[in-house]
């Protein structure tokens, strides 16, 4: 690992380990570069509190860790009279794992608003293909009249879901997916659902800001 930036931290990764920066290595957003999609690489970052978030023309994976983490404890999720009224009416029908990669590749082809393109390229859609294959990867998938319409995929890590993305093709679709996702998480003695970086529609569901060093401090009584 080297360190490129000696102003912003930033450190380039050695293609030969999986090391990642430390808490105490970490100035801004951006961590680390390079590196490569090894299940195990990509393990490693979560494990230390870093995310892959996209590939830059170079071909290099940016790696990120932001001072402000999002989150949310299961308990604490958000449900409203609307959306109760929603799960309880509309007809969704929720599975686990069924079809991941058709979630991924969902995610990957949404219309997002004040965004142009995703992140989520093919190498990411392999990269969480096999980490689900591997285990380490779930979805929680949303269905109506059979139709997959939509649903969310993350990591497991220890006691933590780091959550990725979502998507919706039907109002409120992605919402009951997450509520889905938060009783799964209480039944199953999951702590805490990183949701990455500040969302406005994750907020309205109860997630919230914390330091990034208060995050660490999860990890640490996860590991």
């Amino acid at each position: 690992m080297k360190l490129l930036d000696d102003k912003e931290k930033i450190y380039l990764l050695d293609d030969n380990n999986f090391d990642f920066p430390t808490l105490n290595m970490m100035k801004d957003d951006l961590v680390a570069i390079g590196g490569d999609f090894h299940p195990q690489r990509i393990v490693n970052a979560y494990q230390n509190g870093i995310f892959p978030w996209f590939i830059d023309e170079y071909n290099y994976i940016h790696w990120f860790s932001p001072k402000k983490r999002m989150v949310l404890y299961p308990e604490e999720f958000r449900l409203t009279k609307s959306l109760k009224r929603v799960i309880k009416n509309k007809g969704f029908v929720i599975k686990s794992n069924e079809r991941f990669e058709d979630v991924i590749k969902s995610c990957a082809n949404i219309k997002r608003k004040h965004e142009d393109s995703t992140w989520i390229s093919h190498e990411f859609i392999q990269a969480y293909t096999n980490l689900f294959h591997l285990e380490y990867a779930f979805s929680i998938e949303c269905y109506l009249d059979d139709k997959l319409v939509g649903g969310l995929y993350g990591l497991l890590i220890g006691d933590v879901f780091c959550g990725e993305s979502m998507f919706s093709l039907e109002k409120d679709a992605s919402k009951v997916a997450f509520y889905h996702l938060c009783n799964q998480a209480k039944q199953n003695g999951i702590k805490i659902i990183d949701c990455q970086v500040y969302n406005e529609h994750l907020a309205s569901l109860g997630a919230k800001e914390i330091p990034r060093e208060e995050y660490f401090k999860i990890l640490k009584n996860n590991s």
